[in-house]
């Protein structure tokens, strides 16, 4: 944890904010702080800066907090992925945060498992749960926003040509022939398939919305890390 995320029900007073939760259980055990120790703090959806410790017991975490910086700028993209089982989808969601995605959306696809569907992950109290573990890493308040997309043809006729339009539209691919850019300026849409890539098809309904196929190379990663080399290259 880079950054402990407040939300206003921390707050006791102006200024003040008593912590009773794993955030002060880290701060504890994995920080070691200490009474008069400062560490970085944001808040949720809002600015960030720093919170002095006041008082540190085995029950609660009390900070004084002055919060006048603004979070780190985002990302200029939108990340179209494919469904994952639940595992691979937390490390997916933590990572986009952390990296500034603001814009996530969950595409069905061929190769999705129907079950994946129905997994307690897509409720909403579990998806904020993850992208917040993100936000504390990359040291970001702002809360990204997650749609869901179960249509694929729906999808791929009547809503990705409208966000192709004005920006770099890319479908990774393990197969392309071009190589994924780098130092992209604009905004970009990127859809990652899942583990397997998108099917034939599925490429072909990209590429006709206006979605370029690039790939990383010789080498097929696993979705949770194409994600991230695919952002850090984009980026």
């Amino acid at each position: 944890m880079n950054l402990i995320l407040l939300q206003p029900d921390d707050f006791t007073a102006p200024g003040t904010v008593v912590l009773r939760d794993r955030r002060a259980e880290h701060a504890r055990e994995v920080l070691q702080v200490r009474e008069g120790d400062a560490v970085r703090v944001g808040i949720l959806d809002g600015m960030t800066g720093t919170g002095q410790v006041i008082a540190a017991t085995a029950a609660e975490l009390t900070l004084e907090v002055v919060c006048n910086e603004p979070p780190p700028p985002p990302l200029p993209v939108t990340l179209l992925c494919a469904l994952q089982r639940p595992k691979t989808l937390r490390k997916i969601l933590q990572c986009a945060a952390a990296m500034g995605v603001k814009r996530i959306a969950l595409l069905e696809s061929w190769k999705v498992e129907k079950s994946y569907w129905q997994s307690p992950l897509l409720r909403p109290e579990a998806l904020r749960e993850q992208l917040i573990l993100g936000l504390e890493q990359g040291r970001d308040t702002v809360l990204p926003q997650v749609t869901m997309h179960r249509r694929f043809r729906l999808l791929t006729e009547e809503v990705l040509p409208v966000l192709a339009r004005g920006a770099t539209a890319l479908v990774a691919h393990p197969e392309a022939a071009t190589s994924c850019p780098r130092g992209v300026n604009g905004p970009v849409v990127l859809a990652v398939g899942p583990e397997g890539g998108f099917t034939a098809y599925e490429i072909e309904k990209f590429a006709a919305a206006g979605f370029l196929p690039v790939g990383l190379g010789a080498r097929v990663l696993r979705s949770e890390f194409a994600v991230a080399a695919l952002l850090g290259r984009l980026f």
